[in-house]
């Protein structure tokens, strides 16, 4: 069964269904904060090398016990292309710019990630059809990001800033993909399989480059990878499908208003990062942007990985 299955219950919102957005709520909330954690002593592509080799390990088991590997290896060549853009460069850079961005920095930018949904469904040939509302959302957005760009990031953090606009793209990618060339396939398979490639992609690169830690990391780096691969990988993704079965793709879908929220404030609980006036500012003009972007049943590109049945849905039923 792929994760589309049963995802037409759309009629209200069970205790269930509130345990679960408050549950994936939490899981692409942290991830940030746990990275943060995680790059103190993990080199970047060590980091995406342990976090997918674990999360790979966990699904695998029941992706092949499902049947669901086969089908989804059918389609190797856009499976390839979806963990290009969706796992094996974000990861990186995303690491990569935690070790010089604030947690709770990188979290409100990729909360813009709807916006550039937008661009991805022009240039792959399914625009949206906006109304003078959704643009006023994009206005919004590109403020938002402009607002943490110019007064939340300094000058010597321009190019960790840049990486994040990369990651960004590559998220509203990722399920474009899913929808245009491999609609139908089961999701954990999906995952599963991504998650593998990355691993193998990363192997060389870590032996090449020596970059496993010298010694044992300390507790909390420990932990924070174990969280990264079990809670934020392995587990989001699951919890995903089955809020999406209980409470339908629409409803789903407003969990990632929660996500920078939790960011903002895991940074400066956990790490003590300052909350500025700006950060405030941006925070909640992207995600009124975003919101407004959502208005009248448009949302376009991806809302984090959890879009991928919404998208299938979508592709299923336009291609008739």
């Amino acid at each position: 069964m792929d994760i589309t299955d049963g995802a037409l219950k759309d009629d209200g919102v069970t205790r269930r269904g509130i345990i679960l957005f408050v549950l994936l709520g939490l899981a692409w909330g942290i991830p940030y904060l746990l990275i943060k954690i995680a790059v103190r002593q993990f080199d970047p592509a060590m980091l995406v090398f342990t976090r997918m080799g674990l999360a790979a390990l966990i699904l695998l088991p029941f992706a092949t016990g499902r049947g669901e590997l086969l089908p989804v290896l059918r389609r190797w060549r856009p499976l390839i292309a979806f963990t290009l853009v969706e796992m094996i460069v974000p990861q990186f850079l995303l690491g990569s710019a935690e070790e010089r961005l604030p947690s709770s920095t990188t979290g409100l930018l990729i909360a813009a990630v709807p916006l550039a949904g937008v661009g991805v469904a022009f240039l792959l040939g399914r625009p949206e059809r906006l109304e003078p509302l959704n643009w006023a959302g994009i206005a919004l957005g590109m403020a938002g990001v402009a607002a943490l760009v110019g007064f939340a990031v300094s000058g010597s953090d321009l190019g960790a800033f840049g990486e994040v606009l990369v990651v960004v793209v590559g998220y509203a990618l990722g399920p474009a993909i899913l929808a245009k060339w491999m609609p139908g396939l089961p999701g954990i398979g999906v995952m599963a399989l991504g998650f593998t490639i990355t691993t193998v992609v990363y192997a060389p690169v870590v032996a090449a480059t020596r970059a496993w830690p010298s010694a044992w990391p300390s507790a909390s780096v420990t932990v924070s990878i174990v969280l990264l691969a079990a809670v934020c990988s392995a587990g989001a993704f699951t919890i995903m499908a089955a809020l999406v079965r209980e409470v339908g793709p629409v409803k789903a879908t407003t969990v990632t208003y929660v996500n920078p929220a939790v960011a903002l404030i895991a940074g400066a609980l956990v790490l003590g990062e300052p909350i500025s006036g700006w950060s405030v500012v941006g925070f909640v003009l992207i995600l009124a942007g975003c919101y407004l972007l959502a208005a009248r049943g448009v949302v376009p590109g991806r809302v984090r990985t959890m879009n991928i049945a919404r998208r299938y849905r979508q592709a299923t039923s336009s291609d008739g």
